[in-house]
């Protein structure tokens, strides 16, 4: 654990143990200017220093270790990032096929999501009522994370870092826009072109990266990652310089189908090869 989340710990652990800092001091022989210092994430302890103050506090340092490793591990999990290789085939193919057919979800939603926005943002009119529009805008989130998985594992499984990198930044930034959109309900001053400006050039660098990631897929996947990386980057190319992001959210259906298309030949790569290993 590092600062300042150790110092936030110990803290913790002083506080529910009843102790004042004065009095964590006398347990294990350290200054009351270095407590505070740890304490305050200034500087990070040695390992000794550290037991020393755990020990002091009853609380094994094994246990924060292992604590932060169950969190890192299911974020992992969750996103796909930590992959075993040695994980079954039929585990990929499942993910996979998840990861698609919520692409084609998120495909069918989206065209309710640019109809409702449109008149939201265009004439100032909410064609839904604030429920319905939370979970269509948490229905578009679920759809996209699963959807954008796919590439995560796409990337592991072909060996593609920038893949995995710029997929899983899709994520966060969708994460984000979401959440705004939601919040935005309740906020009076809401600047909506200027987050749709920054939503335009954001999806827009992102996007490019993508593109360029899904053309490093040509060895593997041929024809279709190249078709696929070009309007990738066309696309968000367009989206990027805001002023031409019309010509790119009318691009972004077949680029949504190309990626959709994509993860399927992926799964069914993946199937062939399941059965040569069943028959081998």
């Amino acid at each position: 654990m590092k600062q300042p989340e150790l110092g936030q710990k110990i803290s913790e652990l002083r506080k529910s143990k009843g102790f004042t800092q004065e009095e964590l001091v006398e347990q294990c022989n350290i200054s009351v200017r270095t407590i505070q210092r740890i304490e305050a994430g200034e500087v990070t302890p040695r390992s000794y220093t550290i037991k020393t103050i755990l020990s002091a506090l009853d609380y094994d340092l094994e246990r924060i270790q292992t604590e932060e490793s169950r969190v890192a591990k299911e974020f992992k999990k969750l996103f796909l990032l930590d992959i075993d290789d040695s994980k079954e085939v039929g585990f990929l193919i499942k993910q996979l096929s998840i990861a698609w057919i919520s692409g084609i979800v998120y495909f069918i939603l989206g065209f309710a999501e640019i109809t409702v926005d449109y008149y939201r943002y265009t004439e100032d009119l909410m064609v839904t009522n604030n429920i319905a529009y939370i979970i269509l805008k948490i229905g578009m989130l679920a759809s996209v994370i699963l959807f954008t998985r796919g590439f995560i594992l796409t990337g592991k499984i072909f060996k593609n870092y920038l893949l995995r990198i710029t997929a899983f930044i899709f994520i966060f930034i969708g994460v984000l826009f979401y959440i705004y959109d939601i919040l935005s309900l309740y906020i009076v001053d809401f600047d909506y072109q200027f987050v749709l400006g920054a939503e335009a050039v954001t999806y827009g660098v992102v996007g490019i990266l993508f593109g360029i990631s899904v053309l490093r897929l040509k060895n593997g996947l041929g024809t279709l990652a190249t078709v696929t990386g070009i309007f990738e980057i066309i696309t968000y190319g367009f989206m990027a310089t805001i002023i031409l992001s019309l010509i790119g959210l009318v691009l972004l259906t077949p680029t949504i189908i190309l990626e959709i298309i994509l993860l399927y030949k992926v799964s069914q790569i993946l199937k062939a090869k399941q059965k040569e290993i069943a028959l081998g």
